[in-house]
């Protein structure tokens, strides 16, 4: 890819309304303090619930407390009401897509309650975290190769949804996390309902560019993708910058996800963001 030099920098997100999530991350905290957590985001309005897919701690202390990604998504489910959730994201690597698949089906049931419709979002990704790899067996291999291997899933697990019975409650969203212009992009534009991202702001514009270019040579409309980005509990993130939700909101973007810590989860800084969205809505 060249990098789009004469793409416009902007998403068409008009017809999409802003809307914030929230990662709480599993680790350095006790389960009955995370699911406080979620009860609490739902309850203070946020969109969206995010936990994470690895086996351990990303930060210190890394031998801390910490949780199974998906055990946790199907509680989720059963005690949230109206938000949507999933992984942010999913490893590939870690499970047969046939699996992965059903896994998704089943929780998008069981957070479907009265309505009938679920609330999962299938984040997805390649996988990076080498510990989880070498400690639970998984082969490391490549970035490419990772990356071939979520290419040659995702349509497995999409016809997987489509054999079984019974069906998800409905389309489940597929979410793609990663900026990779020669593969992550390419699959963003053919298999995503939502791209997350971690580029920074001032390199924003050109991603942009780029996965719009894959669009084009996918047959795919870009107004079909929803733009997401945040900030980890890392410490990195656009979200992080100066004048970022406007910045963020003019380019396009329309999901945004902060990274919130245990073991307290403090979801103060969730306020503003929520003020944020109910101006931008005309709430």
């Amino acid at each position: 890819m060249t990098g789009a030099a004469h793409a416009e920098p902007r998403h068409p997100a008009a017809h999409r309304p802003v809307r914030i999530g929230v990662q709480l991350a599993p680790q350095h905290g006790s389960y009955g303090a995370y699911r406080d957590a979620v009860l609490r985001a739902e309850d203070l309005g946020v969109d969206a619930i995010f936990n994470w897919d690895h086996f351990f701690p990303l930060t210190e202390p890394l031998e801390a407390e910490h949780f199974e990604a998906w055990t946790m998504l199907a509680a989720m489910a059963e005690i949230t009401e109206r938000v949507e959730f999933g992984p942010l994201v999913n490893c590939s690597s870690y499970r047969n897509p046939d699996l992965q698949a059903d896994m998704a089906r089943t929780v998008d049931h069981i957070s479907a309650g009265s309505a009938g419709t679920g609330r999962l979002i299938f984040g997805t990704g390649s996988g990076w975290a080498e510990q989880d790899y070498d400690e639970y067996g998984y082969e490391f291999g490549t970035v490419g190769s990772r990356l071939d291997a979520l290419a040659a899933d995702l349509p497995r697990i999409r016809a997987r949804w489509d054999r079984l019975t019974p069906a998800p409650t409905r389309r489940i969203p597929v979410l793609i996390g990663g900026q990779g212009e020669r593969k992550t992009l390419r699959l963003v534009a053919q298999h995503a309902d939502i791209w997350h991202t971690f580029t920074r702001l001032d390199d924003m514009a050109r991603k942009i560019g780029v996965l719009h270019e894959w669009c084009a040579r996918e047959g795919r409309d870009p107004a079909e993708i929803e733009l997401s980005t945040g900030y980890t509990i890392r410490g990195f993130g656009p979200l992080l910058e100066t004048d970022a939700p406007a910045r963020l909101f003019e380019l396009g973007f329309r999901l945004v996800i902060p990274a919130i810590d245990g073991p307290d989860y403090d979801l103060s800084s969730l306020r503003p963001l929520l003020e944020w969205r109910d101006r931008m809505n005309g709430a």
